[in-house]
């Protein structure tokens, strides 16, 4: 069975470009995070007071390194690019796996201007040899490169410019504490409410000069969205073709439904791969408990790739439980997909872990 999905909640290098088209580019356009953009605004703000108090204009000020974790399709990119904006500074974007060795981080640093955006992606991923060069880069702006090794090794330090380290994770969890706690700004995105959506789906279709689509329409894909922007974005492209060509351009509520059924995406946002991974516990063993592996093998899929694809947004709907025996499906999931219901026994689950943990 294939994984990739349409809401899958990371993107494909060839969407890549289509969201650019329609990521906020200031902070004023930023929808969302009401919390984490208050924060940043004050940072900001302060920022360009003290630089604007300073006579040595060749000291510049930096913001204060920002961490932002949470699942994918957030906005933690966009936000780096627009904080970038807000300082009025250039970013500059590489992923933990891109910087393999020392060599290739000193060569990163010593590009950066004064103030400059650094975004490491995933940076759980970075080798531990590479985390020692950033330790002493983030507090004193310096590099340490060794030159040859043995008996003859020597140090040769090299300073860069003043700069910001944004780093974005889906797995905070993996970061080690000693580069968690050198971050100033640690912030967890959360999934948007239905409001927020609607509201980003609203500007997306005037970027997309979609005209002919009522506000009810909008409202539709946003429930069906799973909380994430980008999954958002995505289905009302999908929606778009499908009006195009089935409905003479015009989107109502029922074009929305008739072209969200053609992609498999029910009224809660599940698709093929989460109904059938439910079906499978509920069916082939009796609603659970039973381990993820067993589960995998049956849907001949991933066992990481349900763990952390698949799981999270059934959790948070309340339609799976993770115990210390396995998984289970609840009565809920039954109900929404037209199941047979659970036995009073399978109902019972002393040994359940708060969802909200789990995430």
């Amino acid at each position: 069975m294939a994984t990739e999905r349409i809401i899958a909640p990371t993107a494909s290098p060839a969407e890549e470009h289509k969201n650019w088209a329609l990521r906020p580019q200031s902070i004023e356009e930023y929808i969302g995070q009401p919390e984490l953009i208050e924060r940043l605004l004050i940072a900001i703000e302060a920022v360009k007071s003290r630089q604007s108090q300073k006579d040595d204009t060749e000291t510049h000020e930096h913001l204060e390194h920002i961490l932002l974790h949470g699942p994918p399709g957030l906005g933690k990119t966009t936000l780096a690019h627009v904080i970038g904006a807000e300082l009025g500074t250039k970013v500059h974007v590489t992923s933990g796996p891109a910087l393999a060795r020392g060599t290739d981080l000193v060569a990163v640093l010593t590009r950066l201007q004064p103030g400059d955006v650094l975004f490491i992606d995933e940076i759980h991923r970075l080798p531990i040899a590479v985390e020692e060069f950033v330790y002493p880069a983030m507090e004193d702006f310096k590099i340490d490169v060794p030159v040859d090794t043995g008996l003859n090794a020597r140090t040769v330090q090299i300073m860069c410019a003043p700069f910001t380290l944004i780093g974005a994770t889906t797995r905070a969890g993996l970061l080690s504490s000693p580069m968690r706690s050198r971050f100033g700004i640690t912030h967890h995105l959360r999934f948007y409410e239905h409001h927020d959506l609607v509201h980003i789906l609203t500007r997306s279709a005037s970027l997309l000069s979609m005209n002919r689509c009522d506000p009810d329409s909008l409202g539709r894909i946003a429930s069906r969205s799973r909380g994430t922007p980008r999954i958002a974005n995505r289905l009302l492209r999908r929606v778009r073709d499908f009006a195009v060509v089935r409905a003479d351009g015009e989107i109502s509520s029922t074009v929305v439904d008739d072209a969200l059924a053609l992609e498999g995406v029910d009224a809660l946002g599940l698709d093929e791969l989460d109904r059938t991974y439910l079906k499978a516990i509920r069916n082939v063993y009796d609603g659970g408990p039973v381990g993820l592996e067993a589960v995998a093998a049956t849907l001949n899929e991933d066992a990481g790739t349900l763990e952390d694809v698949v799981e999270p947004y059934l959790l948070q709907l309340g339609f799976l439980a993770r115990t210390r025996r396995g998984r289970m499906v609840t009565q809920r999931a039954c109900e929404h997909l037209g199941l047979a219901p659970l036995a009073a026994s399978a109902e019972d689950k002393p040994m359940t872990e708060s969802a909200t943990g789990l995430f």
